[in-house]
């Protein structure tokens, strides 16, 4: 207290405080780069979880006729294996040694706060012995002794934590540069074997894919009759049928051996239309035929108009925005109606999480949670956001891919 009102001497060193400042910015490194490695793994879990699925699914639709048939679950199990291999390499190989490396720190806050203390002790020991030494009534020989005592003890005590972290301190700061070679190394060339292994597995399914697209170009998997034209040809209604399907013909592409109909253009619509209104109008019966005139090209076009603005409101449904609400995005699908106060939109879990850190959430899958703003906006992270439980009301971060806006 005396200190702070300028009534008594305070210790500095310089030196000291720049060692202290360069703790600070080395531990909040590390705690960044150990979330966003946090981050990561989830990611890549997350990933792992979609990557099977959707080999899961295409082994399923994959059917047995089809060349390399039982390639397909093969090659989807060596692509898990690769991502849960991947995974375990990145949490002990890279997670874990971060995580060793940031447990020092706490001790060394912990030296320099009771150094801290020490040097308030020494000065006040030192301050108290002045005093005595200054009084102007008759000195206390008894008083002063034990006032140099105090003060040895405490310069003593203060004395070797203040040389024990101007050694340490320093050492620390510069042990950053080593660890973090060896800790990036060490993500970088794992990272780098799992897509060069990743890569190989879907050249493969790759080349079964175009394996797949020859046979299907011999005619080798056609579901086609071959002699359908023939039975047909023999037909009494031959004649006529024949000519639909030239006709039918024209609006055919051929790719691989299927034929695939093309929806035909207004003007095609038309122009057809008025080549069989014409056909009517030459006909013995014209009169009555004119009433036909009348009546298809009206009706065709309320179906052309009915097409065309089906189509625009399908265009229009498409079209939904990100919105923006101050710092908090609301994103695709999500509701802003009907919320309580200071909620911007609500999500629904779609898979469990465990908070690993004090600040974080935890929830069970399909639990819903409001999503709110930050206490400290620049406390926001990428990928990340601040919600709160429906059903306990806790309040936390958590990682947004583990859910799903409602």
């Amino acid at each position: 207290l005396l200190q702070n009102l300028g009534k008594a001497d305070k210790t500095t060193d310089e030196l000291f405080d720049t060692y202290v400042n360069n703790f600070n910015k080395q531990q909040n490194s590390a705690n960044k780069l150990h979330k966003e490695f946090k981050s990561y793994l989830i990611t890549v879990r997350a990933m792992q979880i979609s990557s099977k699925n959707l080999m899961d699914t295409l082994s399923e639709m994959y059917e047995q006729e089809w060349i390399g048939h039982e390639q397909v679950p093969v090659q989807a199990q060596k692509l898990e294996s690769m991502v849960e291999d991947f995974c375990h390499k990145l949490n002990d190989q890279v997670t874990v040694p971060l995580a060793t490396y940031m447990n020092q720190f706490p001790d060394v806050r912990a030296k320099i706060a009771k150094r801290g203390r020490k040097m308030v002790d020494y000065d006040s020991a030192r301050h108290n012995l002045e005093t005595l030494l200054n009084a102007s009534k008759k000195r206390d020989e008894v008083k002063i002794t034990k006032a140099k005592e105090q003060l040895d003890e405490s310069k003593s005590l203060y004395e070797s934590l203040n040389k024990e972290l101007h050694e340490e301190l320093p050492a620390l700061y510069d042990s950053r540069i080593p660890f973090l070679v060896s800790n990036l190394q060490t993500y970088f060339s794992t990272e780098a074997v799992f897509h060069t292994e990743n890569a190989k597995v879907f050249i493969n399914l790759s080349n079964l894919m175009g394996e797949l697209a020859e046979e299907n170009q011999k005619g080798g998997y056609s579901s086609r009759q071959p002699n359908l034209r023939t039975s047909l040809s023999d037909s009494p209604s031959f004649e006529h049928s024949e000519t639909n399907v030239s006709e039918r013909n024209n609006h055919v592409i051929t790719n691989g051996g299927i034929e695939m109909p093309v929806t035909p253009t207004k003007s095609e619509l038309n122009d057809s239309m008025n080549e069989e209104v014409g056909d009517h109008l030459n006909s013995p019966s014209a009169d009555s035929n004119r009433k036909l005139v009348n009546k298809i090209p009206s009706d065709t076009e309320k179906e052309i108009k009915v097409e065309d603005t089906q189509r625009e409101n399908h265009t229009e449904d498409e079209k939904v925005k990100t919105s923006n609400h101050g710092d908090v995005e609301i994103p695709r699908g999500a509701s802003t109606t009907n919320l309580p106060p200071g909620v911007y939109y609500r999500v629904q879990a779609t898979y469990k999480y465990t908070a690993e850190d004090v600040d974080e959430l935890s929830f069970e899958a399909n639990e819903l949670i409001n999503v709110v703003a930050y206490d400290d906006p620049e406390e926001q992270e990428e990928g990340w956001l601040m919600g709160i439980r429906e059903t306990t009301m806790e309040k936390g971060i958590f990682p947004a891919n583990f859910t799903r806006p409602v």
